[in-house]
């Protein structure tokens, strides 16, 4: 199993398009960038995310480092992956955006939405952070207010102005303003392309986020 995980990462770096090598990255400005653009789709125990739209990170990459496999080959993945991303899949899955919807530079950004000053940096910063900590063991305290849980489960993937968030990849709440009752009830059983999020947040953060979306939907 490890030498086939192994074998899977070797490919996906294969794959990665021609990017040029990363190195020069920050850790502490990846994490930042990773939890509000890449937290709501990706599980990462390291920044306290616990998104189900795309591939748990930590198992992604536990085995291949058991192997024997490197946090610099695992940069290259990240990189490359968010530079290149598979944005509509063979199985009809959600695809990975590309990187402009994903890390919007500021200059093409309008009012407080989520935006980066330099997209290649930001993708060196999260692709240096990933590789440093996925599949390492290393986990970060979850938060327990509403406006963080949003923002580290399901900004990447709603639109919400007061937490500045703008995803598409499910409904924009300022439009659908749902009800407390209704978010609960879809963070908690999913529905369609909406994963449940049951088994990755306790009810008091269910009903923390669903306080916090009701609230402040179309404000």
């Amino acid at each position: 199993m490890s030498a086939a995980c192994a074998a899977a990462v070797a490919l996906a770096l294969s794959g990665c398009g021609t990017g040029g090598y990363t190195s020069q990255g920050s850790q502490g400005a990846g994490k930042q960038v990773f939890t509000k653009a890449c937290g709501g789709c990706h599980t990462l125990a390291a920044a306290g995310t616990a998104g189900t739209v795309g591939p748990n990170l930590d198992d992604a990459f536990a085995q291949a480092r058991e192997a024997g496999m490197t946090s610099a080959t695992f940069t290259q993945v990240v990189a490359g992956q968010i530079q290149f991303p598979i944005e509509v899949t063979s199985t009809g899955a959600p695809g990975m955006p590309g990187v402009d919807t994903t890390l919007p530079e500021c200059g093409d950004v309008e009012g407080g939405a989520f935006c980066v000053q330099d997209q290649d940096q930001a993708v060196d910063d999260i692709a240096v952070y990933v590789g440093a900590v996925a599949g390492t063991g290393v986990t970060a305290e979850r938060p327990t207010d509403g406006a963080s849980i949003f923002a580290t489960t399901c900004g990447s993937c709603h639109t919400l102005a007061d937490a500045g968030t703008t995803g598409t990849v499910g409904p924009n709440l300022d439009g659908a303003k749902p009800s407390k009752g209704l978010v609960v009830d879809r963070v908690t059983n999913g529905k369609g392309a909406m994963p449940s999020f049951k088994d990755s947040l306790d009810a008091a953060q269910i009903q923390a986020v669903a306080d916090y979306v009701s609230s402040a939907a179309g404000r």
